[in-house]
């Protein structure tokens, strides 16, 4: 199976438009997050939070949403100050279509984080996603903006593709490119 880096390498090599942070269980934080972790929370109910939510994540992983969110919800009440696990459980509420819940999960990421490192990148992303697929365009980019300033680069492809100038330039370079190869393919 792999582990998370390498299915995060492989997903971003097959599916180069979906964020890292959209993967199901990568939002298990960084080096410098777990430091800060560490610091703040009774290592002993650290470690049993993040054991559920990598439970959570193989459950998802293999579609049984159900499980995942009952694990993510078990991390929740066990840590409920820790961003991440709030975070994992919008990724599984939003697969499973309850858009509501998930944005509730991810205003109590980015209220937990403060708004600043992974956890926050992570809810600005997802909030992002969830705006866009509601055709709130505006909302999307004030939130792939946080994200592309917390060091988020899917934020700054998706801020490019809402960009009106730049889906211009996108269209009439396909264009452009279909019509040098079109000739040579009716051959």
């Amino acid at each position: 199976m792999g582990t998370l880096n390498d299915q995060a390498v492989l997903q971003a090599i097959f599916n180069p438009n979906t964020p890292f942070g959209d993967i199901v269980g990568l939002d298990l934080g960084g080096e410098a997050e777990k430091e800060v972790e560490d610091g703040v929370f009774p290592q002993a109910q650290l470690e049993q939070s993040k054991a559920l939510e990598l439970q959570g994540v193989i459950a998802a992983e293999s579609g049984d949403l159900s499980t995942a969110l009952e694990r993510f919800g078990q991390a929740i009440n066990l840590l409920p100050e820790r961003a991440s696990a709030y975070n994992n459980r919008a990724q599984a509420r939003r697969l499973q279509g309850d858009v509501r819940g998930a944005l509730e999960d991810l205003e109590l990421a980015l209220t937990l984080s403060g708004g600043q490192g992974h956890a926050a990148r992570q809810s600005f992303v997802q909030r992002g996603l969830l705006a866009r697929l509601q055709d709130r365009n505006d909302d999307a980019r004030r939130d792939f903006e946080q994200a592309a300033r917390l060091g988020s680069p899917f934020a700054q492809r998706q801020l490019v593709l809402l960009n009106p100038y730049a889906a211009l330039c996108n269209r009439m370079l396909a264009d452009m490119m279909g019509q040098l190869h079109g000739p040579s393919d009716r051959r």
